[in-house]
């Protein structure tokens, strides 16, 4: 059976929630939108689930002028999102990057709801890959996370309890290519004819406490990283899925089939 795009997620917010699509424009630093705004503390450090699980409650929207946010138990923020302010110096993990500020009134409703003092920054400028020759905006270091639906299958039938994809929270995910088949593949073709698009996978996912975090309620359990500690320990870090770098650009749709070009 060919190999067929079945997911596209895309996360405004970064470390809020994800945003099912059935189309979207793949751009150098990956999906349109993706990790376009960012909440940091006033040294300008990045906040994310490791520190603030109820950031998986979060549910973000955007459609390239009003970034919307909801949020269980509070009025919805709107926030049209700001091209001209000031401009901040943030970081995510090492990584130096800028943002431009969106005001006071999107950081009182973030922190309000955190109950930490944050402001919300929308990317500027330019930050390039560590590896691959790529750019990203917010996300930790990659544009797109792949992952095939035959590695969460796997991972599922040696766990008691089923989890769902979004807790590894992937940009793509793909069925046909086997259990981890995502490990052997370098570069794919997604699509068909002068639409297609390509992305080439440089480095597996090192994974965190995120996928310990239900997306739905920020509770936090131990799985699954104590069970893929047991099998997927590869170089001293958890990997599952792989990152990539966008090669060909275009416009990707659920459904799209997939060749992989080149194998690891």
């Amino acid at each position: 059976m060919p190999a067929t795009l079945t997911e596209l997620t895309v996360y405004p917010l970064k470390s809020g929630g994800g945003t099912a699509l059935s189309s979207a424009e793949l751009l150098p630093t990956g999906l349109r939108f993706d990790r376009e705004f960012m909440l940091v503390n006033p040294e300008g450090r990045f906040l994310s689930q490791r520190d603030h699980a109820a950031m998986a409650r979060l549910r973000p929207a955007y459609d390239g002028t009003e970034l919307t946010v909801r949020a269980d138990g509070r009025e919805p923020l709107v926030h049209k999102a700001v091209d001209e302010g000031p401009v901040r110096d943030v970081t995510v993990h090492r990584s130096d990057c800028q943002g431009v500020d969106q005001g006071d009134e999107a950081a009182a409703w973030f922190a309000g709801l955190l109950d930490t003092e944050c402001r919300l920054v929308r990317f500027t400028g330019h930050r390039p890959t560590s590896r691959g020759g790529g750019e990203v905006a917010f996300a930790d270091g990659y544009p797109l996370l792949v992952i095939s639906a035959e590695s969460l299958a796997d991972l599922n039938g040696r766990l008691a309890e089923p989890l769902p994809m979004n807790r590894f929270r992937p940009s793509l995910v793909i069925d046909g290519l086997g259990a981890f088949g995502e490990d052997r593949a370098r570069r794919m073709r997604i699509g068909a004819g002068p639409d297609a698009v390509e992305i080439e996978l440089v480095k597996a996912c090192a994974r965190c406490v995120i996928t310990t975090t239900d997306q739905d309620t920020g509770e936090r359990g131990r799985e699954p990283l104590r069970t893929l500690a047991t099998y997927r320990t590869i170089d001293r870090g958890i990997r599952f899925g792989q990152n990539a770098v966008p090669r060909v650009q275009g416009t990707l749709r659920v459904g799209d089939p997939v060749e992989v070009l080149e194998t690891a």
